[in-house]
């Protein structure tokens, strides 16, 4: 529409004349987004982008829908100017009908009666229900587009070592393996685009978002803990590596976004055609066009191939009489040679903001990546990250701001930023064993059931007491691409009620949970992160306590070793977390395998502590 529509003279002057015009950043003002995406569900039964929305003066909608060409919008201008100059009172009429039927679809959504504890039969009644769905010859969804959905896959994996699920497993690691070989994952570079337009993960949408590769280092980490699959920790170092390069700023915070397009033409900047690679390549350009499959499967258009990586190691090592290592070997050297011509082409647009959310998943993704893999850099850049968002997106007042640009941060953080922020620093305080980021990750949390609190449920606003300026106040419950700020924070809940021995925090998770419960158990796809804590609530949950001097060590130690459904307690010195309380001892470490507060007795070596599991 931007092309056809907002760019053209004669609309633009028809826009002018009849309306003030407002374009939103749908992720900088995300409370807008939600609200006026809900009135076009209410008005057309579907959302979707672009959105497009008409209000009165007051922000009260009247009319919108998603995508018009450009005689439809012309028509649609024309018709609701001469409405509102002719018939303002049905104007009205619209206006307050739809703010209506907004605020009870909010009644609706967050004040249930219909609850139910979330047990471990819904859970696999729902997982059941979802392997319908399942694609077991790409991975994935069976239907296009495909997106990655991380969250989806953690609970999954999660679930199937938790019931001992081969099948559901096995789809985990099929879904993992074809979008890491897929086109969905930039070869070269590392790191994932948006989603997949087919089945086969092959042709994706090139737009790179942040949060994407953020929750998926964090699904690659946790499945290579429990598989040992040297390319997941492949996937997880390129992609670290691309978003260290192209989208980390020493100052400690991440760039949001690239473009889909450069030069007008989606992904012009990664693809390649033959001609370009034999002459680049050269005598190496036979082995490379087999490892990546630059054929019939490989081709996109106009002559350009996707890069996807051809899972038949053991065919070319055949074919080309090479050990594995030695066509790993060409194959860098080939990437090495294509990436610094890739230097003199136009790159993607950047998307240069810094969404407060967003850091603090990626925050969270390096953190995991250093207890998974011990790489010292992720733990630097991990701790640089938690002490911009304390530093540059904290207010005096104790409120997260959303954005930062050009060293400026703006707008009051939303539910989502202190969901994820919290989980930051939970992750930060495992990593460093310093316990003033659990205890600041505490004082946020006490500020959002305060500020965030909605009388009547259970559930938290999106939005603090003090934004006034829009006419409904929304809730966050479905997980999507992203999890939903609800299910994060009642995770959040969950944790801290653990580390601090604090029963109402996990009183309100089982509460808020709950709430979902009928929609876990119908379509457990959408409420996979709510899923996540139910499984805590549902499977033998773990509290492994580490304390003394050589934690750091035997944290990484535990994290070659495959364990789920647990938290890390752990201290360099004496600590007053109920958990660890009065075990210090100097010049030594122990193991505490607990549960439900009830500990086994202290071990010294992480062989000893997984044998307690």
């Amino acid at each position: 529409m931007e092309h056809e529509s907002f760019e053209d003279e004669d609309i633009a002057q028809l826009m002018n004349k009849n309306f003030i015009n407002i374009k939103v950043d749908r992720e900088e003002r995300s409370d807008v987004d939600m609200l006026y995406m809900q009135a076009v569900q209410l008005m057309t039964g579907q959302g979707g982008w672009p959105l497009n929305c008409f209000a009165m003066p007051d922000g009260r909608p009247i009319y919108g829908g998603t995508y018009f060409n450009k005689q439809q919008w012309a028509n649609v201008l024309f018709n609701i100017s001469e409405l509102y100059k002719n018939d303002p009172g049905k104007v009205e009429e619209y206006a307050n009908n739809l703010t209506e039927g907004i605020k009870q679809s909010e009644l609706l959504s967050t004040r249930k009666t219909d609850q139910s504890s979330v047990n471990r039969e819904m859970l696999v009644s729902s997982v059941e229900k979802w392997k319908d769905r399942f694609d077991n010859s790409f991975g994935g969804p069976d239907k296009a587009p495909k997106f990655p959905l991380p969250n989806n896959y953690i609970f999954l994996l999660r679930y199937a070592l938790l019931e001992k699920d081969k099948y559901v497993l096995d789809h985990v690691h099929l879904t993992l393996l074809q979008m890491a070989h897929g086109g969905i994952y930039d070869q070269l570079r590392g790191g994932f685009s948006r989603y997949s337009t087919d089945v086969i993960w092959k042709v994706p949408h090139f737009e790179k978002m942040l949060y994407d590769n953020a929750q998926l280092v964090t699904l690659y980490c946790e499945a290579f803990q429990h598989s040992q699959n040297t390319l997941y920790k492949q996937v997880v170092i390129q992609t670290l590596d691309f978003i260290e390069k192209e989208w980390y700023n020493a100052q400690g915070f991440f760039f949001s976004a690239y473009d889909a397009d450069s030069e007008g033409e989606e992904g012009k900047y990664y693809v390649w055609t033959k001609e370009e690679l034999r002459q680049e390549l050269r005598d190496d350009f036979e082995i490379f066009s087999d490892y990546f499959q630059i054929n019939e499967v490989g081709y996109w258009e106009h002559g350009n191939y996707i890069l996807m990586r051809n899972e038949n190691l053991a065919e070319l090592s055949v074919k080309f009489k090479m050990k594995y290592d030695a066509i790993e070997k060409v194959i860098q050297h080939c990437k090495t040679i294509l990436l610094k011509k890739a230097e003199e082409r136009v790159k993607p647009g950047l998307d240069d903001k810094t969404l407060t959310s967003w850091n603090a998943m990626m925050c969270t993704a390096y953190a995991k990546a250093y207890l998974t893999f011990g790489e010292e850099k992720f733990k630097t850049i991990a701790i640089s990250s938690i002490k911009f968002i304390l530093k540059d997106l904290c207010q005096q007042n104790g409120k997260l701001y959303r954005t930062y640009k050009n060293n400026k941060s703006k707008i009051n953080g939303f539910l989502d930023d202190y969901a994820f922020v919290i989980e930051a620093l939970i992750q930060i305080y495992v990593v460093t064993q310093n316990e003033e980021y659990l205890q600041k990750a505490d004082a946020l949390t006490k500020f959002v059931l305060k500020e965030f609190e909605n009388s009547e449920s259970a559930f938290l606003f999106y939005t603090d007491h003090s934004s006034s300026d829009l006419i409904s106040r929304g809730t966050e419950i479905n997980d999507n691409v992203i999890p939903s700020s609800n299910s994060q924070m009642a995770l959040n809940l969950y944790s801290l009620g653990t580390y601090f021995d604090n029963k109402m925090y996990i009183d309100k998770a089982t509460k808020m949970l709950n709430l979902v419960s009928k929609e876990i158990k119908h379509y457990g796809a959408g409420y996979s992160n709510w899923a996540c804590l139910a499984l805590n609530l549902n499977y033998p949950f773990k509290e492994i306590c580490i304390v003394g001097n050589n934690v750091n060590e035997k944290l990484k130690e535990l994290h070659k070793h495959s364990f789920t459904n647990a938290i890390l307690v752990v201290s360099e010195q004496e600590s007053d977390l109920p958990l660890l309380k009065s075990r210090f001892k100097a010049n030594e470490t122990w193991i505490y395998i607990c549960e439900n507060k009830s500990c086994k007795l202290p071990v010294k070596t992480i062989d000893e502590a997984i044998e307690q599991f």
